[in-house]
């Protein structure tokens, strides 16, 4: 089957291809479509004129490639593969299978004629022996599920029909969610039983493999709270409390690790908050966005859509696939929803509402972005066609702003 190319990734990939002395790696949450850009960078460096036996691809997810535990047997199975003359391209699929595969890694790499591409589905991947022995001589590029924008486009490439109205196919986006996979199971409950799969895959290869789960009911407990209560403002205390309140015995130090856990996994995402006035990023409280929102529908039973965090959570996504950085903006007793930071350290600043339906909701959306003194881009982004001029402040519609592919 041909593969839907994922643009926004590849082209900040492209540029690396040839980079022999920088190990390119692709994270994110499992079956977000890691597997499908490795392998569309294969048939890009194929459709370049490499010839195929140039080209090693290892998924170790394969039932051949299951008995790849060790670094002998990875560098072994490399070196069958690689013996062509020139330089080679190395993919590595779920390669944190391997125990102490970082050594033969770097080997390759400063071998010379070895480009390498290593795929991961946790925060683990990035740490300890990779940091230490890498530092500077990787990139990391991290990978979503699909945007809105993506999720429409794919539809399109594989002949999926679209809703003529921009409202209703917006809500069977964030009822389905952005696993690629998804998309080609025909009913809801088909795609909630796959998104369950994932969940219980994640857990069984990216989490009890790598932590001591004492209880995986109490561990269950902690992240249906979370995923519930996804973009409301919230601190590991307040979590602990309301789980005790609702009597399930938990302690501070077990929501801290399995909130780390479901961070470390790529379930969920910390946004942390940040005060405008001291310049100062406020400790305690936070919110969790979702790497997905069908995590949250397929944990549920209720189909009612919030809009408000559902949006927010749309947006963070959003930005953050687009490498901004995002945190919460506090403003005296007002807050932003996000302030957005590019890679040029330029920033913009993002209230999110369904509607402004009534000049009561127009204040509370436009005061906090009032209150910021300065003359970086604010944005008010509702699902409105009818758009608001207050302030100089942006008024966008965010389904056409997510769809074209705009930039804050």
């Amino acid at each position: 089957m041909k593969l839907y190319s994922r643009e926004n990734y590849l082209k900040k990939i492209r540029g690396f291809y040839n980079a022999d002395d920088i190990i390119k790696v692709i994270t994110g949450v499992r079956r977000c479509g890691k597997s499908s850009l490795m392998a569309t960078i294969a048939d890009e460096i194929r459709q370049s004129g490499v010839p195929e036996e140039n080209i090693i691809y290892i998924d170790l997810d394969l039932r051949p490639n299951k008995g790849i535990k060790t670094a002998d047997r990875l560098e072994s199975l490399i070196l069958k593969k690689g013996t062509a003359p020139g330089r080679k391209y190395l993919f590595v699929d779920e390669i944190q299978n391997v125990i102490g595969f970082e050594e033969v890694i770097n080997g390759f790499r400063t071998e010379g004629d070895w480009s390498v591409f290593i795929t991961g589905s946790n925060s683990y991947l990035l740490s300890g022996e990779l940091v230490t022995k890498l530092t500077g001589r990787y990139i990391e590029f991290e990978m979503f599920p699909l945007s809105f924008e993506e999720y429409e486009k794919m539809k399109l490439f594989y002949g999926k029909e679209i809703n003529t109205n921009p409202l209703l196919e917006l809500n069977a986006y964030i009822t389905e969610g952005g696993f690629p996979r998804a998309m080609f199971f025909d009913t809801i409950d088909d795609k909630r039983r796959y998104v369950m799969g994932v969940i219980d895959e994640i857990f069984e290869k990216d989490i009890r493999k790598r932590v001591k789960i004492r209880s995986r009911e109490t561990f269950e407990t902690v992240m249906r709270f979370v995923i519930n209560n996804f973009g409301a403002t919230n601190s590991l205390h307040n979590i602990c409390n309301e789980l005790n309140k609702a009597g399930k015995a938990v302690t501070i130090n077990t929501v801290s690790r399995y909130v780390k856990v479901l961070v470390d996994a790529k379930i969920i995402y910390e946004c942390p908050r940040f005060d405008l006035k001291s310049k100062r990023s406020l400790q305690g409280e936070k919110k969790y966005y979702l790497s997905d929102l069908s995590f949250f529908f397929a944990k549920n039973t209720d189909n009612r859509i919030n809009y408000g965090p559902v949006l927010e959570n749309i947006v963070y996504v959003y930005a953050r696939s687009h490498d901004y950085s995002v945190s919460i903006g506090r403003v005296g007793k007002f807050e932003c929803d996000f302030i957005l930071r590019d890679t040029d350290l330029s920033y913009s600043y993002i209230q999110v509402a369904y509607t402004i339906s009534n000049r009561e909701t127009e204040d509370r959306e436009y005061r906090s972005l009032e209150n910021i003194k300065d003359n970086y881009p604010k944005y008010v982004m509702t699902t409105d066609y009818l758009l608001q001029k207050r302030s100089g402040i942006a008024h966008v519609n965010l389904i056409d702003f997510i769809k074209t592919g705009g930039f804050f």
